[in-house]
């Protein structure tokens, strides 16, 4: 006889299994899809303002005719005043006339990963200084507010004359970790 036949014989036929209540309800009901799609669109807001950190934040505004400068600690001063006078070679150009501020916001900031990506460390960011606009500067407030915010920012600074003068600005950028990887073999060799 098995284990299994032993325990019923001792129990006898007049016994019954003890009913379990269900602790956790769990509703069933469908999410409309009102709910479902303003969930999926904030998700993707989410996923979008991780991959540019730029967005989202209100703009200090500069004056059309200011003079743009930044330079984080540790840049030298013979390199940022180089970089003030325009006398690095452009790698790379960004001309921003035209477009709107969501549209130049993600523009800048592909275009500086872009320029870290291939090794460019000086570029020129053209913006205007929007003098006649509504809104004067916008894009030029835009510009100042968002470079120091990229980690690979160097330093910025408005450009010369030649160059757009107040409505464009060098930005100095950081080696790319290939760029550095290379520099005790540079080195080495003098």
């Amino acid at each position: 006889m098995a284990d299994e036949d032993r325990f019923r014989a001792l129990l006898g036929d007049d016994v019954t299994p003890i009913k379990i209540e269900k602790r956790v309800v769990i509703d069933k009901r469908q999410e409309d899809s009102k709910t479902l799609a303003h969930r999926r669109d904030m998700a993707q807001n989410l996923i979008e303002q991780a991959a540019d950190p730029l967005a989202g934040e209100p703009v200090e505004m500069v004056e059309p005719l200011a003079e743009l400068s930044f330079r984080r600690t540790g840049v030298q001063h013979g390199v940022y005043r180089n970089l003030r006078l325009g006398k690095y070679p452009l790698d790379a150009r960004l001309d921003l006339h035209k477009m709107t501020v969501d549209h130049a916001r993600r523009e800048v900031y592909q275009f500086i990963k872009d320029c870290v990506q291939n090794d460019v460390r000086t570029a020129l960011i053209t913006h205007g200084k929007g003098e006649l606009r509504e809104q004067p500067a916008l894009l030029k407030s835009c510009v100042a507010f968002w470079l120091p915010q990229i980690e690979e920012v160097l330093a910025f600074h408005s450009a010369q004359k030649p160059h757009g003068g107040l409505g464009a600005t060098y930005v100095l950028l950081r080696k790319s970790e290939r760029k550095k990887a290379g520099n005790p073999r540079s080195f080495a060799g003098r």
